[in-house]
């Protein structure tokens, strides 16, 4: 039976946002299956015919008080797979933070360039394109990956989160680090316009260890 339309899944660890997004489409999560052993493995797979659909997983890729980083990314790659083996047209990784975005290039001789490395183990097990939301370096992430990328940018659902937070209160936006100061003016700018009068602005200086 070729199953066919849009399905939409979501891992244990990020049901709760799965069914508010399905909510929002007005359709409801696909059914999957996730087993835990007890040397520590695992397996995940659909229990509903995916052929020849267009499959949506959402997973966020960040590491909380029951699963780890890379848990969570070992368990959407295999998830994956099974899906690209179960027959599905094209899969589509819905990843709101996207895990080792932030190691982007070599800082110190012989690093890591993990952005890179969890773009290829995506793409190795067949995921066509990957949705993420205000990614660390958005060159680096689009430059990672040989299949489609798409990045989301939540500045305005931000401003409009904290207008009612700082209707009555002076407010000043800081950039953590030189790094962040375009997008922290950008969204310094939104809020003021927001707001009807200007809020203040500010940066941290930054210094990494051993140099």
């Amino acid at each position: 039976m070729n199953a066919g339309g849009i399905q939409l899944f979501a891992l244990n660890e990020s049901r709760e946002l799965g069914a508010r997004v399905a909510a929002a489409l007005g359709q409801p999560l696909a059914t999957h299956e996730e087993r835990g052993f007890e040397d520590g493995e695992h397996k995940a797979r659909p229990l509903q015919s995916v052929r020849g659909a267009d499959v949506f997983v959402l997973q966020s890729l960040y590491g909380g008080p029951e699963l780890s980083v890379n848990d969570k990314l070992c368990r959407l790659l295999f998830f994956i797979g099974a899906l690209k083996d179960a027959s599905a047209r094209r899969v589509t990784a819905v990843l709101p933070y996207l895990c080792y975005a932030r190691k982007d290039r070599k800082s110190k001789p012989r690093d890591p360039v993990t952005t890179r490395y969890v773009a290829r183990l995506l793409e190795s097990v067949g995921t066509d394109r990957v949705v993420t939301l205000d990614v660390h370096n958005l060159a680096a992430y689009q430059n990672a990956f040989r299949c489609a990328a798409d990045h989301l940018d939540a500045m305005r659902l931000f401003v409009e989160h904290f207008v009612p937070l700082a209707a009555r209160a002076e407010v000043t936006v800081v950039s953590p680090d030189l790094g962040g100061v375009k997008r922290a003016e950008e969204f310094r700018q939104a809020l003021s316009r927001r707001l009807g009068r200007e809020a203040g602005g500010a940066f941290l200086e930054k210094y990494r260890s051993a140099g």
